[in-house]
């Protein structure tokens, strides 16, 4: 996959560019990722990508010039042309996993300042919002829906990591612990340490659903319960399923 961001900020990206998962992508040439500076196109004999706006008003505008010359320079038949606005529809695991799959060459164009021109909306196929709160310019956006696409590309990230993480089918994910058992009082469920890991899978599931359902319940009215997740979540006490794995597991237990 190509991903190309066009910014005014190139230097933003030196540290998402060569650190963690992204670093090991493109090494592993799953994505090529490209950062072309919009300032390099300007026509403008002092240099300047932005001006005041006409008829008045705060702050400076991107100019379109840079922006669209900058686009056509790379742009193919394949491309795919993502405006970062908060027009645009907010970005979520499904989006993120429909860029993955169905889009080889993205192009994201960054905004900055207090806006761009309005013609530059005629040369994008989709405007994405990451949420609704203002940035100083949509670097930061950029990099956060190129990680959330990176990392589902095949190779990048073990599969079986992928399955079960946070919006995976509108669940947020279990619960996760580390040793050691008692911190602070505070101890690690005891059948994470029963070994019978169809009872553990039970116990994660019913977890994520009440999760899911106590902190975000616009993602849990999405989720098409099974009888077995319905009967999880009418449990109010610790169910005989899981004494039972606990007992027989007791020797694993601390």
């Amino acid at each position: 996959m190509r991903i190309t961001i066009l910014t005014l900020f190139p230097q933003m990206f030196d540290g998402f560019l060569t650190n963690s998962i992204i670093k090991r992508a493109i090494a592993k040439e799953a994505v090529e990722l490209k950062i072309i500076d919009i300032r390099s196109f300007t026509k403008d004999k002092y240099g300047r990508v932005d001006s005041a706006p006409v008829g008045g008003g705060a702050g400076l505008i991107m100019k379109c010039q840079p922006i669209i010359d900058c686009l056509k320079s790379i742009l193919k038949p394949s491309s795919h042309v993502v405006l970062l606005s908060p027009r645009g529809k907010a970005l979520n695991q499904s989006k993120v996993r429909y860029f993955s799959e169905n889009k080889d060459d993205l192009i994201i164009i960054c905004g900055h300042y207090e806006g761009i021109d309005e013609r530059v909306n005629q040369y994008v196929d989709e405007l994405i919002s990451i949420g609704d709160f203002i940035l100083t310019g949509g670097e930061i956006g950029a990099m956060a829906l190129s990680d959330a696409i990176i990392r589902l590309l095949d190779g990048v990230i073990a599969s079986e990591s992928i399955v079960e993480e946070s919006f995976e089918n509108d669940l947020l994910e279990y619960p996760q612990y580390t040793e050691p058992f008692d911190f602070e009082g505070i101890k690690i469920p005891d059948i994470l340490y029963s070994g019978n890991h169809q009872a553990i899978g039970k116990w994660r599931r019913k977890q994520s659903l009440i999760l899911t359902k106590k902190y975000r319940p616009d993602l849990f009215k999405n989720v098409t319960l099974s009888k077995l997740d319905m009967q999880l979540l009418d449990e109010q006490e610790t169910p005989k399923w899981e004494l039972d794995a606990i007992e027989k597991g007791h020797k694993f237990i601390k």
